[in-house]
């Protein structure tokens, strides 16, 4: 029997997590671990204790330590939330971000997809990713009799697709830059063959579009799960985030470093629009620009 894993890195957002909780704990099939990984937040595991698991779910807290500059280890606290789960014998990886509710048949069906024989027929390893529908302001998660809400609230992200239910379906070439790690999940087979998130990447941006880079030149698949339905809570977001602004430029030369090419192009040329970086033709480098200093002070994270 396939044993998968639920894992989640949380810093803050206490309310989210509770509502991923009380989604796990009403899966048709519950996962048999789920990691938490507190980045520097002590009041994690109060959180995760106060709120009742399905019979057959073990829960794990792991504490990962928050560098200086506060800047979240993302990547390497969701190595170390695998590694927990490896070593407690999780056949499945399933990683969700802590804003995500999981629809009922979401553990079950990345349990099923990773032993289908769709995947089994790759090569390489192989990436699963299921769809993300978006809740309204007004929709939150703080008790079980909320989730019957989720399913006719929920919005699908217009942008990726939305397999109907059972199918696994291999992306398209085009697609590959779609995958993002806010839901998907990987066989424990295949986990060390991807090398895993790379730590250079601190902060947000570009962590997850390295790891579709190294699958891909590995000759691995992305695969596209019907049914795997996950419900993300809302929570004020910047457009471009400037917030995340020296984070993403960060990021962005470690990717381009390792892979030759720019990533998050539309968030940089929405930078460069409003005066905060540079691109330099000559050198093929962006930077920054005096006027954002003063624009990350003005906004919040």
């Amino acid at each position: 029997m396939t044993s998968t894993a639920v894992l989640t890195v949380v810093a803050g957002r206490h309310d989210h997590l509770r509502g991923q909780l009380i989604g796990l704990a009403a899966s048709a099939q519950a996962p048999a671990l789920h990691v938490v990984v507190s980045m520097g937040d002590p009041g994690v595991r109060a959180v995760v204790e106060g709120v009742p698991a399905s019979a057959g779910t073990r829960r794990v807290v792991v504490d990962v330590a928050v560098p200086d500059d506060g800047e979240l280890p993302l990547a390497r606290a969701r190595n170390a939330a695998a590694a927990a789960a490896l070593d407690l014998g999780a056949d499945v990886l399933v990683f969700l971000d802590v804003d995500c509710v999981p629809a009922p048949e979401l553990v079950g069906t990345y349990a099923r997809a990773a032993s289908s024989a769709a995947l089994q027929a790759v090569p390489g390893p192989a990436l699963l990713c299921g769809p993300v529908a978006y809740l309204p302001p007004e929709v939150r998660v703080t008790s079980p009799a909320d989730l019957a809400r989720l399913p006719a609230a929920a919005e699908p992200h217009r942008a990726r697709p939305v397999p109907a239910a059972g199918e696994v379906v291999a992306a398209e070439e085009s697609q590959w830059w779609l995958f993002w790690s806010l839901s998907f999940a990987v066989t424990a087979a295949d986990w060390p063959r991807t090398g895993g998130f790379c730590e250079e990447y601190r902060g947000y941006g570009g962590e997850d579009t390295d790891v579709a880079a190294s699958v891909r030149a590995l000759g691995g698949t992305l695969f596209w799960v019907g049914g795997a339905l996950a419900h993300h809570q809302h929570h004020p977001v910047q457009d471009p985030p400037v917030h995340h602004l020296h984070a993403i430029l960060r990021n962005a030369e470690v990717f381009h470093r390792r892979w030759g090419w720019w990533p998050m192009t539309g968030w940089l040329e929405r930078f460069r629009e409003a005066g905060l970086v540079d691109y330099d033709a000559a050198s093929r480098t962006w930077s920054l620009t005096g006027r954002s200093a003063t624009a990350a002070r003005n906004t919040s994270s």
